[in-house]
């Protein structure tokens, strides 16, 4: 029983990671590249999938989280 079990978890497995990526495309597409990558990182998403997703690398992805930091820090300290 569990032989036949593993390749169906696998199966939905495969299927639900397909459903999160679409969805995540759809939540994102009308958005700039920096609030695609806001978005998908509050989401969970590491810059290896967003990347994927977003078609780009995840140095750039590294890149822009990183000035996204900054960005919030210096919001931070002006209120």
């Amino acid at each position: 029983m569990k032989e036949e079990t593993a390749p169906q978890l696998e199966n939905i497995s495969t299927r639900l990671d397909q459903a999160i990526r679409l969805l995540a495309m759809f939540v994102v597409a009308d958005k700039k590249q920096r609030e695609q990558i806001s978005i998908l990182s509050r989401a969970g998403l590491d810059r290896h999938e967003i990347a994927e997703i977003l078609g780009t690398t995840p140095g750039t992805v590294s890149v822009e989280l990183s000035i996204l930091k900054k960005l919030s820090r210096r919001k931070e300290k002006r209120s």
